[in-house]
């Protein structure tokens, strides 16, 4: 009976010709995943800036204009209970506005990358109430994704 290559459990002839059983092909796929995964974090991970342009940054091509968005809830229930006794500033709700300004902003740069830039320049950042009651709010980004010499 033929065996895996990787485990050297006994396999069908099928996962024979593949060169490995279901479980070590799957562990070696996630492995490459992780790995290409980390790649593009690092090559995500690309300058941001609100400015147009900063001394030592030389632009090489302006690609295109980027956006990303976030929705969240921002509702009462939460406001209550996280407030300070006297009524100062809710962490709960400084939170939720802190996860998603660092998601939309990792949006940007995904956005970015998958055109093929390397850093997005002009970033703002607004905020949108989606409801009456201001219960929904809405993080836009916006950029424009160029290439920089490294």
């Amino acid at each position: 009976m033929p065996e895996c290559k990787e485990c050297g459990k006994s396999v069908r002839a099928w996962e024979a010709l593949r060169g490995a059983c279901e479980d070590c092909r799957s562990s070696v796929q996630l492995k490459k995943d992780d790995a290409q995964l980390k790649s593009v974090e690092q090559e995500i991970n690309s300058i941001m800036l609100t400015t147009e342009t900063v001394p030592n940054l030389n632009i090489t091509k302006r690609i295109e204009i980027v956006t990303a968005e976030c929705a969240f809830g921002m509702n009462t229930f939460k406001d209550l209970f996280a407030r300070d006794i006297i009524g100062g500033r809710s962490e709960a709700i400084q939170k939720t506005m802190r996860d998603s300004r660092k998601t939309v902003l990792y949006e940007l740069k995904k956005e970015a990358y998958e055109v093929g830039a390397n850093a997005v320049v002009g970033v703002d950042l607004d905020y949108v109430v989606l409801s009456s009651a201001g219960s929904m709010q809405m993080l836009v980004a916006s950029g424009t994704a160029v290439l920089v010499e490294k």
